[in-house]
């Protein structure tokens, strides 16, 4: 059976390890509310022995790559993935960015050092940009009175359905290493999806603010120092992927109103 070792079950990864595991596929992993600790190492060692595919969705911190830095000698294995971030390639001003643009002129520099020493491993590295699913998406933050719209004309940002980096992964089971950006086909201003939410809700859109009248926390407000549009082509040519909700219009209803699992 082949055997699918998950270091850290976030929300995303619990979305791969679970499409794995309708495929037939045994899925172990750390993290909260998985089987192993992160620093069970005589359990971890086991395990790995034992998995065929290792996919890690470990952030890296202050420090570097923490699964890198533990578990780096026992990544021998034929497949290996790595969850990493559009981040990597900074701010382009709204320009169109592939996986052939440099890396490393993000906000964040460790993810881009993390990036590139998965690359070097030989690892299937998914590049994500915002990411939004049941529970995480503009329609919760509607509801809940926590979402703005910020006036910054022209601000663009590319974003993904959680079940749709799901089958990118699963997608690149059979796919060479390398970068590949999972994104949907519509890069659009949040201001965009936060209104096309309140549409769908039939509720007001918040009103339009500065970046200081809306006394966003710091990581928000970071996220808006970056402008940028991800191309998805290569994942579509070389994984053969398509998005399943190929606009945030799509990925909001099929929140709001989901189908049955015998209807997916």
């Amino acid at each position: 059976m082949a055997h699918l070792f998950i270091f850290g079950l976030g929300y995303s990864a619990k979305r791969i390890g679970a499409a794995a595991e309708a495929r037939g596929w045994r899925v172990t992993a750390t993290g909260r509310g998985a089987a192993l600790a992160f620093d069970d190492e005589a359990g971890v060692h086991a395990a790995l022995a034992s998995a065929s595919h290792v996919l890690s969705s470990v952030p890296p911190g202050e420090a570097g790559d923490p699964v890198l830095a533990r578990y780096a000698d026992a990544l021998r294995h034929g497949w290996l993935g790595y969850l990493s971030s559009t981040g990597v390639y900074g701010d382009t001003g709204g320009a169109w960015v592939d996986e052939s643009a440099p890396i490393g002129r993000g906000r964040r520099s460790a993810r881009s050092d993390a990036d590139a020493g998965w690359l070097a491993r030989g690892a299937r590295v998914f590049r994500l940009p915002g990411i939004y699913g049941p529970g995480r998406s503009a329609l919760d933050r509607v509801a809940d009175s926590r979402a703005h719209r910020i006036d910054l004309p022209g601000q663009v940002f590319s974003r993904i359905h959680v079940d749709d980096i799901a089958s990118g992964v699963i997608a690149a089971f059979d796919a060479p290493p390398g970068a590949y950006n999972l994104a949907d086909d519509l890069p659009a201003s949040q201001n965009a999806v936060i209104e096309e939410a309140c549409r769908l809700l039939g509720v007001p859109p918040p009103p339009l603010q500065s970046l200081d009248e809306a006394a966003l926390p710091a990581p928000a407000r970071a996220f808006y120092t970056e402008n940028r549009r991800v191309a998805n082509g290569k994942a579509k040519r070389v994984l053969g992927w398509q998005p399943r909700y190929p606009t945030y219009r799509e990925g909001l209803r099929a929140i709001l109103r989901p189908t049955s699992p015998s209807a997916r």
